[in-house]
């Protein structure tokens, strides 16, 4: 038994169905669990053996995979947006990372269709650093250019997309704060682990395509969420960030 993995779709089956087709190359997934947060046009093709959860009322990211959390048996936890793609099996890559007993969640490097870098890597967010975002500055985000694709990295916190747990670590610091109804819970989720003494880790060497849907951006009701995450977040944190672990051989200005 090793890996238990969560993917929920919101009305995305026939993008969830393609990831759940590149899943059966993994055979370290030992649970499947498939929830279904909005009522589907297409029906999810759920793999034979895996755990399918309709939602009587929709939930949000955090709540979601805490549920599916709940089932899980197994040492490791992998949280899955359902238009992620695997161009290749970026399981063994990942849980060698975990030689380490204090790495908490491995992030692999992720890639958008066009093969180019998306930022799912980045320094903690504060008011300061969202101004100078504001402002056409630098925007938070580790340059991988200046890893060796060997290094396992540290990292302030890595995107909610794919993220593989180690299920002590996300037991240990009480899984998502489902307070969060959408974004800000991966960048809570990795702070708490850094607090805990649990390491948050970026494997370059491993990727995976996202295939990202973009039309919620233009969308009030995710702009009010993205707004109440963000003060929930600097409520409970800032000020209080922890100290990460650096590695020597990265370059300046990372």
């Amino acid at each position: 038994m090793t890996i238990c993995l969560s993917m929920v779709s919101h009305q995305q089956a026939a993008l969830a169905n393609l990831f759940l087709a590149d899943l059966s190359r993994s055979p370290e997934l030992d649970q499947t669990v498939v929830i279904e947060n909005l009522p589907e046009t297409t029906a999810l093709q759920v793999p034979g053996g895996a755990m399918h959860l309709v939602n009587a009322q929709p939930m949000g990211f955090a709540e979601n995979h805490n549920q599916a959390f709940a089932l899980c048996e197994q040492p490791f936890f992998c949280v899955a947006n359902p238009d992620i793609r695997l161009p290749n099996n970026p399981f063994p890559g990942l849980l060698s990372c975990f030689d380490d007993p204090r790495v908490g969640v491995v992030a692999p490097l992720v890639l958008n269709p066009a093969g180019q870098t998306e930022d799912n890597a980045r320094r903690f967010p504060s008011p300061w650093n969202l101004l100078i975002k504001g402002l056409g500055g630098h925007d938070g985000r580790y340059d991988v250019r200046k890893f060796s694709p060997a290094q396992n990295v540290p990292v302030e916190w890595a995107a909610g997309m794919f993220l593989l747990f180690r299920t002590e670590a996300f037991q240990e610091v009480g899984g998502f704060d489902d307070k969060f109804h959408l974004y800000y819970e991966d960048v809570d989720i990795c702070t708490r682990l850094w607090k805990a003494g649990w390491k948050v880790m970026l494997k370059p060497d491993v990727s995976v395509v996202h295939a990202a849907q973009r039309a919620s951006r233009s969308n009030p009701q995710y702009t009010a969420w993205h707004a109440s995450s963000m003060a929930r977040y600097f409520f409970k944190h800032l000020g209080r960030l922890p100290r990460i672990e650096r590695i020597a051989s990265v370059s300046k200005g990372v």
